[in-house]
């Protein structure tokens, strides 16, 4: 039996860092719920495709020679790319979700597509786009203010919710109020897109 045992030792030390691997994939955050941790999660996938976003709008604008698009742009870049720091400071990448390639791409075409069509567009879509992060923001804050939880984490929420508010006056200020019926459905559908997205993130 000896040299069975010995054998089959041998075989599990050889299994043992995948399994060790396939555990860490499991483990819950540190200080982090269930509901939290799938939060952060559509979170992280939200200000990837925001970074996108803003990177199909200077694209655009880039090759159109619209420099106050472009300025526009990279602006608002730089913000999203704070934020998804700081999300990604409090979600390690084991947690984060998987499709995060699709997130991306669709983020690309949600900014360079209006910004085909007009620095208007482009304003009128970020409107949608800021209002709908600003409910999703504010969900959390609302859970964290009932239920708690780790320090730190809802003054962070309430800076990016902050920075998101600002971006929706600016691009409302700049949209100005009259908007053709396309480019109102092409918010309704930017707004119910973002929804179904973070139903997703949540999940995967």
């Amino acid at each position: 039996m000896l040299p069975l045992l010995e054998k089959a030792y041998r075989g599990f030390l050889r299994l043992r860092p995948a399994l060790q691997r396939l555990a860490t994939l499991w483990e819950r955050t540190p200080g982090l719920s269930a509901h939290l941790e799938r939060e952060l999660r559509s979170d992280h996938a939200g200000e990837t495709g925001a970074v996108a976003i803003y990177r199909g709008i200077g694209a655009v604008a880039r090759w159109r020679g619209h420099g106050a698009l472009l300025a526009f742009a990279e602006r608002h870049g730089a913000t999203e790319k704070e934020h998804l720091r700081l999300v990604e400071a409090w979600l390690p990448a084991h947690r984060r979700s998987r499709l995060l390639g699709p997130w991306r791409a669709a983020g690309w075409l949600t900014g360079a597509l209006p910004a085909l069509v007009g620095a208007r567009a482009v304003h009128a879509t970020i409107v949608a786009v800021e209002t709908f992060v600003d409910r999703h923001y504010q969900q959390q804050i609302d859970h964290l203010r009932i239920r708690g939880g780790p320090a730190g984490l809802q003054a962070m929420l309430e800076r990016c919710q902050a920075d998101e508010c600002q971006h929706r006056d600016e691009a409302t200020a700049l949209a100005g109020p009259r908007r053709s019926w396309a480019l109102r459905g092409w918010c309704v559908l930017v707004d119910s897109g973002s929804a179904a997205a973070v139903r997703v993130a949540r999940r995967f």
